[in-house]
């Protein structure tokens, strides 16, 4: 039997996760937590690198991170739909790893599956906790939901000092080697935004959202519920 998880954290694609919030999952594992990633898709659809390239790189950055587990729904990349049959995979994974906070991509993005594992989240989110909603699982309740940014930003409800950890967000996301480094057509590769720099931007963002609170790096959170803070 699984153990309950403090953290799972949803990405449409491999990388989604920790270009989001890579830095806040080595944080907490070096905390003692508890953190999991569930992959919707195998990014089959991408423009350069293979299922079996991704799936190799997607254990190494977990690797780097120091996750408790990495788990792939295997869902159609670009077919993410909000039908039952897929929802139900998300709610499954959520009985399955029982976490106490759920991460999943900001509900608004330029890439669509973004915005679609964002909805389909939040909808298994709501079904895992019906106790008549697929009878034969036991039902668990979420505590909280937070949203991470991948492409696009807004001002966080939330933001998490990640400045010790960069090294190894930086080291799981240069594990995608496929999609990050330059392309060379010598060897059948495209150039994406990926690959033009993409990285660079992610480390100024995270940049400048730490020099709102005077720290070198930090990665934001929204959510939609108000949090409960206990002032001392």
């Amino acid at each position: 039997m699984t153990k309950s998880l403090d953290m799972l954290v949803f990405g449409a694609h491999p990388d989604d996760a920790e270009i989001g919030m890579g830095g806040t999952i080595a944080k907490h594992v070096e905390a003692g937590r508890s953190v999991g990633i569930c992959d919707l898709t195998f990014a089959e659809m991408s423009s350069n690198g293979t299922v079996e390239t991704r799936k190799r790189e997607a254990a190494h950055a977990a690797k780097a991170l120091g996750v408790t587990l990495r788990a792939n729904l295997g869902l159609p990349d670009r077919g993410l739909q909000l039908i039952k049959e897929q929802l139900d995979e998300i709610t499954l994974a959520i009985r399955r790893y029982k976490p106490r906070m759920v991460f999943c991509p900001y509900w608004e993005d330029r890439h669509p599956d973004h915005v679609l594992c964002s909805r389909m989240v939040q909808e298994a989110v709501f079904s895992a906790k019906l106790r008549n909603y697929l009878p034969d699982t036991e039902a668990h309740s979420v505590e909280q939901v937070y949203f991470y940014f991948i492409n696009d930003a807004i001002d966080p409800d939330v933001m998490i000092d990640i400045s010790s950890q960069y090294s190894k967000k930086r080291e799981a996301l240069m594990a995608y080697r496929s999609q990050f480094e330059p392309a060379e057509a010598s060897r059948g590769q495209v150039k994406t935004p990926l690959n033009q720099g993409y990285l660079d931007n992610v480390e100024a963002r995270d940049r400048l959202l730490g020099q709102k609170r005077l720290v070198p790096y930090a990665e934001g959170f929204v959510s939609k519920l108000p949090l409960i803070v206990n002032l001392f």
